[in-house]
C-alpha cells in the first residue's frame, strides 16, 4: 500500500513537473480611451468608472478557471487613458511586451492603435461600430468584437420587416455620428425592401440635454416636431448623439411604434436578458460588480472571452497563430445568444446576434426567421463579403 502511494505521489510530481516545464502566462491589456462628454439623458445611462474594465475581471476568472488545468495564467493589465497620452499610454504597454490588446476607442484612435502596435500585435475591437474600420480602413491585425452601426441597423430593420412595419418615418439627429447611423437605416431599409416614406432632422442647439428638455418642454415640443408626416408604421431615431430619441415614445403627434436609439434598441447584451445561460453571467457580473451589466462590459468580456478560447484550443499565445486560429472555421464561443459566434475571416468582425431590448426584457433577437444567407444567416447583419471594400485580409 505505501509502495502505491509512492507510486501515485511520484506521478503527481512528474504531471507536476510536466506541467511547469510547458507554463504558458499570457499577458493581455484593455485599453481604454476616456473622451469628454455631456451627461446622459436618463441617469440610469451614467457611465461607471469600471465600465468594460468589470466584463474584462469576469473574463479573467472564465479564462482562468479551464487555464488552472493546463498549467497557464492570464493576467490582464486594465489601463484607462485620455486621447491626448493615448500615444505615451501605448508606447508603455507595448515596451512592456504586451501583444494582446483589447481597445476601447473610437475609430481614429483604434486605427492609431492598430497601426502603431503593428503587425506583431493582435488588436481586438471592444466598443467602436464605426462601419469604416471594417471595410476600406480595415487592418489585417484589427478583429472587431463589437457589432458595426450597419449590423445594428440590420437588426432593427429585420423586426421592422418580420412585424410589417414596412412603411418608416427616419428622424436623425444633426451631428455626424447621428447622420452616419441615418445612413446605416438608409442602407439596410433598401436591403430588406422597407419604404422610408419621410425624413427629418432633430437639430442639435447644443446645452444641457438635462435642463433644456425636461419633460414639459418635451411634452410640447415632440408632437410639433412630428406633425404632419407621411403615413408610417414605425418611427426608427438615429441618435448617437443621446439628443432625444428617449423622449419619442408616448409624445408623437400620431402614435406608434419606435425603434433605433430610443423604444426598441439593438443592443449586445442587457441586465435583464436572462435566455440561454444568461441568468449565470448577469449574477456573476452583478456579484462582482456592485451592479447592472451595461454592453461595454460584455464587450469587453467577450474580447478577453475570444483570447481565452484561441489560448486553451491551440496552447499558444503566439497573436499570429491565435489571429490564424480565430479567424478559422474551427473556432466558436458560446455568448448567452442562442447560438455559437465566430468571425467572418474576410474582414474580421465577429459574427453575433443582436438583442432588441425595451429596457425590461428582452423583445426579440435578430436575425429573424426568414432571412437566409447562402454562409450563415449571421451575416444577413451588416456587411457582406461582395460589398466589402476590405484587402487587408486576403493579402
Amino acid at each position: 500500500m505505501k509502495g502505491f502511494a509512492r507510486f501515485v505521489t511520484s506521478i503527481a510530481c512528474l504531471i507536476g513537473t510536466a506541467i511547469s516545464a510547458y507554463a504558458l502566462e499570457i499577458n493581455t491589456a484593455v485599453l481604454r480611451v476616456d473622451y469628454p462628454s455631456l451627461l446622459p439623458i436618463s441617469r440610469f445611462d451614467l457611465t461607471p468608472d469600471d465600465i468594460g474594465f468589470a466584463g474584462g475581471v469576469l473574463a479573467d476568472e472564465d479564462n482562468q478557471t479551464t487555464g488552472n488545468f493546463m498549467g497557464m495564467t492570464f493576467a490582464t493589465r486594465y489601463v484607462a487613458t485620455s486621447p491626448e497620452e493615448l500615444d505615451e499610454t501605448l508606447r508603455g504597454l507595448l515596451g512592456d511586451g504586451i501583444d494582446l490588446l483589447v481597445v476601447m476607442a473610437n475609430a481614429q484612435d483604434l486605427l492609431t492603435v492598430a497601426d502603431q502596435a503593428g503587425p506583431d500585435v493582435l488588436v481586438l475591437n471592444a466598443t467602436s461600430r464605426d462601419m469604416s474600420v471594417r471595410d476600406d480602413q480595415c487592418r489585417a491585425n484589427l478583429l472587431h468584437v463589437a457589432p458595426s452601426e450597419m449590423m445594428l441597423a440590420d437588426a432593427v430593420m429585420q423586426f421592422a420587416i418580420w412585424k410589417q412595419w414596412n412603411e418608416v418615418f427616419l428622424i436623425q439627429g444633426s451631428n455626424p455620428t447621428d447622420q452616419a447611423l441615418g445612413d446605416a437605416y438608409r442602407r439596410a431599409a433598401t436591403k430588406f425592401g422597407a419604404d422610408i416614406v419621410e425624413e427629418r432632422e432633430f437639430e442639435d442647439t447644443g446645452g444641457s440635454r438635462r435642463t433644456d428638455t425636461g419633460h414639459v418642454l418635451v411634452q410640447r415640443q415632440i408632437p410639433v416636431f412630428t406633425q404632419g408626416a407621411e403615413d408610417h408604421d414605425v418611427i426608427i431615431a438615429a441618435d448617437n448623439s443621446d439628443l432625444f430619441a428617449l423622449y419619442l415614445p408616448y409624445h408623437l403627434w400620431t402614435p406608434r411604434p419606435v425603434m433605433g436609439s430610443g423604444g426598441l434598441r439593438p443592443v449586445t447584451m442587457h441586465a435583464a436578458h436572462e435566455a440561454w445561460g444568461a441568468t449565470q453571467f448577469q449574477r456573476r457580473f452583478e456579484e462582482n460588480s456592485g451592479r447592472y451589466v451595461q454592453e461595454a462590459d460584455y464587450e469587453v468580456w467577450l474580447a478577453l472571452r475570444v483570447i481565452g478560447e484561441a489560448v486553451i484550443r491551440i496552447n499558444q499565445a503566439d497573436p499570429a497563430a491565435l489571429r490564424e486560429y480565430i479567424l478559422s472555421d474551427a473556432f466558436e464561443l458560446a455568448a448567452f445568444k442562442g447560438r455559437k459566434v465566430n468571425f467572418r475571416p474576410w474582414n474580421g468582425q465577429l459574427r453575433q446576434p443582436v438583442l432588441l431590448t425595451d429596457s425590461k426584457l428582452t423583445v426579440s433577437v435578430s436575425p429573424q426567421d426568414g432571412f437566409l444567407h447562402q454562409v450563415s444567416t449571421l451575416d444577413t447583419l451588416g456587411l457582406d463579403q461582395p460589398e466589402s471594400a476590405c484587402t487587408a485580409f486576403t493579402q
